[in-house]
């Protein structure tokens, strides 16, 4: 590594993001003799090192610790010659191959070959709560944490189709669920409007604001205002066991955005089912390509195809 971009060494592999996408890429790359230098990022082990136990990833019957898996996965991706550097990218030169990469340790690296396994980052209130109870009532995925509230009361905040799905994905497993909506109406679909109001399981906040969580060990309820600066304003709070943020995830693609396709979100837009961007040798994996299911195993499976056609094109280009 050196600043010098004339002098740059050229890797044959470089993979920025360390989640299950990342990892699976260098397990794949490092099987095949490659050599991958994964590039941690700002976040050691992606999305997933923010929640507790996960449930639905396959071959752990009883569930694994998320820090536990992504610290299995980093192991398996060294054990087949990853390097893993602690550095995050903060420019890339993308105009010509080998492509260019600056880092904030004051490195710059050459490669054939990039996967763009960056994730997306689930955005939140901006309440100092959501960081207190993180991993302890608070949630961004109700697929990956609706299972530990089985019959208690939870509160989904959002309005649009993604709050409305996952606040009926909750419904069939807690007692209740709040649906906390800062509007007079919700902007989901008809359809998915339709099923959240016929849904005796939801109930529905409209003009109301989360003002914050409270609990001992854990979230136990919500302080809430309604028509907030309105003469009939009125603050209460509500008593609940999970917290979940539905209001939207942003895709870590800005550093690429001059040189990949993205959609009116950010997602890293690819060829057909492949992680191709368009840019030979270049691919995406995980999150930061997924607008719609961004989960461990989704994000580990594209991982898996960026990690092949990483093989096939340096075989076919040398």
């Amino acid at each position: 590594m050196t600043t010098n971009t004339e002098n740059a060494k050229i890797e044959q592999c470089i993979i920025l993001g360390s989640g299950p996408a990342g990892y699976t890429a260098a397990i794949y790359t490092g099987r095949a003799g490659l050599q991958p230098i994964i590039y941690e990022g700002l976040q050691p082990g992606g999305q997933l090192t923010i929640t507790t136990e996960v449930e639905n990833f396959p071959g752990f019957a009883d569930g694994i610790d998320a820090n536990e898996l992504m610290d299995s996965m980093r192991k398996q991706a060294e054990r087949f010659g990853a390097d893993i550097r602690t550095a995050t990218a903060t420019k890339v030169d993308l105009s010509q191959s080998p492509y260019t990469l600056w880092f904030d340790d004051d490195t710059v690296v050459k490669c054939r070959t990039l996967v763009i396994a960056t994730g997306a980052s689930a955005k939140y209130l901006g309440l100092s709560d959501e960081k207190k109870y993180q991993g302890l009532g608070v949630s961004a995925c109700a697929t990956c944490d609706g299972f530990f509230y089985r019959k208690k009361v939870v509160a989904v905040v959002g309005g649009g189709d993604t709050a409305c799905e996952e606040a009926t994905y909750l419904a069939g497993l807690a007692s209740k669920v709040y649906l906390i909506v800062r509007k007079p109406y919700l902007r989901a679909s008809k359809a998915m409007q339709d099923r959240v109001l016929n849904n005796p399981k939801i109930e529905v906040l409209f003009e109301t604001n989360t003002l914050g969580l409270f609990g001992e060990d854990g979230v136990e309820g919500a302080h809430v205002i309604y028509r907030k600066g309105e003469a009939d304003e009125r603050t209460y709070d509500i008593n609940i066991d999970g917290f979940f943020l539905a209001i939207g995830h942003k895709p870590n693609s800005d550093l690429f955005k001059p040189w990949v396709k993205t959609d009116e979100t950010g997602y890293i837009m690819t060829e057909g089912d492949s992680p191709r961007t368009g840019i030979p040798g270049v691919f995406a994996a995980g999150d930061v390509a997924d607008p719609h299911y961004r989960q461990a195993i989704t994000a580990a499976a594209s991982g898996c195809k960026a990690g092949i056609e990483v093989d096939r094109y340096l075989k076919e280009n040398d």
